[in-house]
């Protein structure tokens, strides 16, 4: 069993996701299960329920996963993703409503 939450990052850009996922790998190191996604399954600017139901399986933890969105529709979407878990689960997944990455 993993100690630690797991964190998943969800944006509408793919560069912003793994951008972003890749300075949690190098602040918390590889003791967080960590996964990204971002774009639409076109490789448009999009999220993807499909690809939130992977990377929450991918960052599983029994400690919980926290989801961390860029903007409204990723916050929908991994609601979505979310009711597709078993129910025992579902109860272990935040959607973290605060900005992944912000600007001045």
């Amino acid at each position: 069993m993993n100690r630690n939450v797991g964190i998943v990052i969800v944006s509408h850009s793919p560069d912003v996701a793994k951008g972003a996922a890749d300075m949690v790998r190098q602040m918390v190191g590889k003791d967080v299960p960590l996964a990204w996604c971002g774009g639409d399954p076109d490789g448009r600017l999009g999220t993807s329920v499909d690809a939130i139901e992977k990377a929450l399986q991918t960052a599983w933890s029994d400690r919980g996963v926290v989801i961390m969105v860029d903007m409204g529709g990723a916050e929908t979407n991994s609601e979505m993703a979310i009711e597709r878990l078993p129910e025992k689960k579902r109860a272990k997944v935040v959607v973290c409503n605060a900005p992944i990455v912000e600007g001045r």
